[in-house]
């Protein structure tokens, strides 16, 4: 059944990525709790604008848990509390009527801030152009599908692929470590014969790129795995350290 709850928002504000930010304060009364986050934000937006106050800028696109671009942090967490769920498929019914809830973006050099709640994600994009794509010929899709693949490698290679590239495993890791992500689009063609081609110069090229775009150390404390809206495995980050010693042994 439908109910309304009232919540306070402390929500990070910050005019451009050289400006100070700071929290501010907003009361939003009668939320629906069949209401998306994202949706509660776009009334809290509506609310603004109609008081000609300055909306809140926040990232989203497909608002079905598939794009990755809703990167909020939300009372400590990325994505919030809910396991295996991003931002846009959690839901008010999670917050308790009275609730204070604080809002801000990733945290993480790599990821400087926008505006308010948006952050240059770019880098992500960068580290997938050193490596993470296939130039050989594989053919049309019956010769793809012709290629023998074991259902275990293949399973294991849609887990790595599953992975949406929000960012959570850089947000939540103390040293804003890229490892997860990496892992994971190394893990998904090493596992796959279209991907062994490239395999060494992908792992050398793709950590590289991620060391110089200023993302921190692994320390496998396994922040990242719990936080993954996707539920990735770290276990593919081993994968990716074999792949890489690999690859300098083969040096």
């Amino acid at each position: 059944m439908e109910k309304n709850i009232n919540v306070t928002l402390k929500i990070w504000r910050q005019s451009g990525p050289k400006a100070k930010g700071k929290f501010e304060t907003y009361k939003l009364d009668q939320v629906s709790t069949d209401s998306s986050f994202l949706e509660m934000l776009d009334v809290l937006n509506e609310k603004l604008i109609n008081e000609h106050k300055e909306p809140i800028a926040f990232d989203h696109d497909c608002r079905e848990g598939i794009c990755g671009m809703c990167s909020l942090f939300i009372n400590g967490h990325p994505h919030g509390l809910d396991p295996g769920t991003t931002t846009c498929q959690l839901h008010m019914r999670r917050f308790n009527n009275g609730a204070t809830i604080t809002i801000e973006p990733w945290r993480s050099a790599a990821f400087p801030v926008i505006k308010d709640l948006m952050v240059d994600r770019s880098a992500f994009d960068k580290i997938i152009q050193a490596g993470g794509f296939v130039s050989v010929n594989t053919g049309g899709v019956p010769d793809g599908n012709a290629l023998p693949i074991s259902k275990v490698d293949s399973d294991e290679a849609m887990d790595a692929a599953s992975c949406i590239g929000c960012g959570a495993c850089v947000a939540t890791c103390k040293n804003s470590s890229a490892m997860l992500f990496v892992a994971a689009k190394v893990s998904q063609l090493a596992l796959l014969p279209q991907g062994k081609v490239e395999a060494a110069h992908r792992a050398k090229a793709m950590v590289a790129k991620m060391d110089e775009l200023g993302f921190g150390n692994c320390t496998n404390t396994g922040a990242c795995e719990a936080e993954c809206p996707k539920n990735v495995s770290i276990s593919h980050i081993a994968r990716l350290n074999r792949e890489f010693l690999n690859a300098k042994f083969k040096d």
